[in-house]
């Protein structure tokens, strides 16, 4: 596989198969490297960080008043035996920020869903917490697709969830849902029906072992096991139909990301998830090469789609933990693009320095009429953030340059 690179800090895609080739890179970043508690920030107006809280994965719209409405994930730092990779789980809220620009100076207003529990509903499948916020307009509305999870409580001695504590039982129950709201003033202030049930939820739960309600020996995974999360809805104008791209996990015998894609004919559902695996990238062994935080688009120029994800495995591009591209011209079936390297972990400053990062994941694009992306909003950390409970979690706009 070969990569090319643009200067030493490398952001080129192919865009098409034919011969209109898009190249495009990250403009330079204003700001500076903090020392922040025991850990590193970037101080930029590209930057939303929030003092008391993790900040993580943003996605943005513009709205019909021309401004820029971004809706992240965000959670209590600093808690009580609290970390970043317990916390996200227990405690993630979406909040709402705006900006006039949309790769700059976005300010928080407030926080607009928590788990249902914080409302008096413990049995609401989206109790525990509320997570990965993709949002969309589809026909003058605007869509809130989101991950939620629940504890059902401690597992009965003897069964396959015994051993499984708050944390874990949570995270095996992650669903889908949505929420249709028509103005963010609506939101804002509440004026949405909150979905009482997943638009998506795990057809199989196959794990060798500390799983909650396991399915049957035998079970063959399906795309959608144990977990359906990390939703990217787009519009295939070719069916008319609406694609839900997610993440399900699967264990040969270790933990990876897995996708697949559901179908329905309205942004609310009901989608029908399809069995085949997508973005199916394999291992030397023939095992799936685990990947996460899809996300889709219809480019209207070229007349395909494209997806950005993580590479775990450095499969796709040569470099673990990197974000690689794919193609596809239906949305089922896709391959590598011609140059798969979409990032490496690094972010360029004005000033002439390279910042390398630990985490830049949960890719979200501001996508034009054309279907171009002119700008990447990801969650970054500059270290490893897991153990943390200081905040020290961001998320970057980068505006992209076409050349």
């Amino acid at each position: 596989m070969k990569i090319y690179y643009f200067s030493y800090f490398m952001m080129i895609w192919l865009l098409c198969s034919c011969k209109s080739i898009l190249y495009v890179v990250p403009s330079p970043l204003k700001g500076q490297v903090v020392d922040q508690l025991e850990s590193k920030m970037l101080v930029s107006p590209s930057v939303l960080d929030i003092d008391g809280y993790f900040v993580w994965g943003g996605s943005v719209v513009k709205g019909k008043d021309g401004k820029y409405h971004m809706l992240f994930s965000l959670w209590e730092s600093g808690m009580e035996d609290g970390s970043f990779v317990k916390n996200w789980v227990l405690e993630s809220k979406i909040g709402y920020a705006v900006s006039d620009f949309p790769d700059k100076d976005f300010e928080f207003k407030q926080i607009v869903l928590k788990g249902a529990l914080h409302d008096g509903n413990e049995a609401a499948w989206d109790a525990q917490m509320v997570h990965n916020p993709h949002l969309k307009e589809f026909n003058g509305n605007y869509y809130l697709y989101y991950i939620g999870g629940r504890d059902y409580g401690q597992e009965p001695v003897g069964s396959t969830g015994e051993n499984l504590n708050k944390r874990s039982r949570v995270q095996q129950s992650l669903c889908t849902g949505v929420i249709e709201f028509n103005s963010f003033e609506d939101l804002l202030v509440g004026r949405f029906e909150r979905p009482s049930a997943p638009l998506l939820e795990p057809r199989t739960r196959v794990k060798p072992n500390n799983i909650l309600n396991g399915s049957p020996a035998g079970t063959v995974a399906k795309p959608d096991n144990i977990i359906v999360v990390n939703p990217s809805v787009d519009y295939n104008p070719k069916t008319k139909e609406y694609f839900l791209f997610f993440k399900g996990n699967l264990y040969e015998p270790h933990w990876k990301g897995a996708h697949g894609v559901a179908l329905g004919k309205s942004p609310l559902g009901p989608f029908v998830p399809r069995d085949e695996f997508i973005f199916d990238v394999r291992m030397p062994d023939g095992t799936i090469a685990s990947t996460e935080d899809p996300y889709v688009w219809y480019a209207k120029k070229y007349k395909q789609f494209y997806a950005v994800v993580k590479d775990f495995s450095g499969q796709l591009t040569g470099y673990k933990k990197t974000l690689a591209l794919l193609t596809s011209k239906d949305g089922i079936q896709w391959e590598l693009a011609e140059n798969p390297l979409f990032m490496k972990r690094e972010l360029p400053l004005s000033d002439g320095q390279i910042l390398e990062v630990d985490r830049l994941e949960r890719p979200q694009l501001l996508i034009d009429h054309r279907g171009v992306p002119t700008v990447m909003y990801a969650a970054t950390s500059i270290g490893n953030v897991n153990p943390k409970n200081d905040g020290s979690s961001f998320n970057v706009q980068i505006s992209l340059i076409k050349k």
